[in-house]
């Protein structure tokens, strides 16, 4: 117990400046901002099911090999089913349903998932931690995902591939969703890179499971590009990115550092274009400006709110 303390203490000590969260925040959406059009390109090569889950076991194993030279306290009885729920959303659901959903459409249409994830994410902090935003915020939020849709779909010529993949997408939605909740209320407890890393060793023996049937129907057989593009889903969009993620979302406020994502369909149309030649025009441009303010009104009002409650 002492030492579970201990480590507690050590980790709350950086969490009290409420300002760093959304940068922490950015850091992550960054990470991930790449995982859409690297996504796209890889399954030309690579089964959707393989990419999805290949790249939770090489983050799993990345995952084992940290946990092994710093041996962090484990988790206790109820943490671990907690764990079970953010592995549900992060690890398996989401990876691997945008994975199936990005074989029939592009990833400017994928984009419109990150679009939605900032106010899923938002309702999902709301619901599990009882925060309380004010209507400011949620004009913002609901105004700056109107605006990432229309971005997306407009850059992606149209509202065609998200109806092919559209339950996948909204599954994902949800499951990401629920996932960075309850992942950003755990690493308020045991640390945002020990959540993650705990998530994926747990989700190990379901993920392994797919990874075999995946090689077993179809083997890969994916280009230098499509191998590039998987370690950086692994080792970076699947682990590392989650390191910062999470500690922006256990810094909060949780419901104003998930607003943060709303630059990400900006970020990922943007590399979509340099990565994979898709067109982006001064209406996208002005689009993802759109988007950018309305994630700043969002996060300013957060702000403020929980200051003025500080006070």
């Amino acid at each position: 117990m002492s030492i579970h303390s201990s480590a507690t203490v050590k980790m709350r000590s950086p969490l009290s400046s409420r300002s760093t969260g959304p940068v922490w925040g950015f850091v992550g959406v960054t990470a991930f901002s790449f995982t859409m059009p690297f996504t796209r390109a890889a399954v030309g090569g690579l089964s959707p099911l393989f990419l999805g889950s290949g790249r939770a076991v090489v983050a799993a194993v990345l995952a084992g090999v940290v946990l092994t030279a710093t041996r962090p306290a484990p988790p206790s009885g109820a943490q671990w089913g907690r764990l079970a729920v953010v592995a549900a959303g992060i690890v398996v659901g989401f990876p691997v349903l945008t994975s199936y959903a990005l074989t029939v459409t592009p990833a400017s249409h994928g984009a419109v998932v990150v679009a939605l994830l900032p106010a899923a994410t938002a309702v999902a902090a709301v619901v599990r931690t009882g925060e309380r935003p004010g209507r400011v915020f949620w004009i913002c939020s609901l105004a700056g995902a109107a605006a990432a849709v229309m971005f997306a779909l407009i850059h992606g010529g149209g509202l065609g591939g998200v109806h092919r993949a559209g339950l996948l997408l909204f599954g994902a939605v949800l499951a990401a969703a629920v996932g960075y909740a309850e992942g950003g209320l755990l690493a308020r407890e045991i640390g945002s890179w020990q959540t993650v890393s705990w998530a994926l060793i747990l989700s190990l023996p379901l993920m392994l499971m797919f990874a075999g049937v995946a090689v077993v129907r179809q083997p890969p057989s994916g280009t230098a590009a499509d191998w590039a593009c998987f370690a950086y889903l692994s080792a970076v969009s699947m682990y590392l990115g989650f390191f910062a993620w999470y500690r922006g979302l256990a810094i909060g406020p949780m419901a104003g550092v998930s607003q943060v994502q709303l630059v990400q369909p900006v970020m990922s149309i943007c590399w979509a274009a340099l990565i994979l030649g898709e067109h982006v025009g001064a209406l996208t441009l002005a689009g993802g400006l759109g988007v950018i303010a309305c994630a700043a009104g969002a996060i300013r009002s957060r702000l403020r709110l929980n200051g003025a409650a500080a006070r």
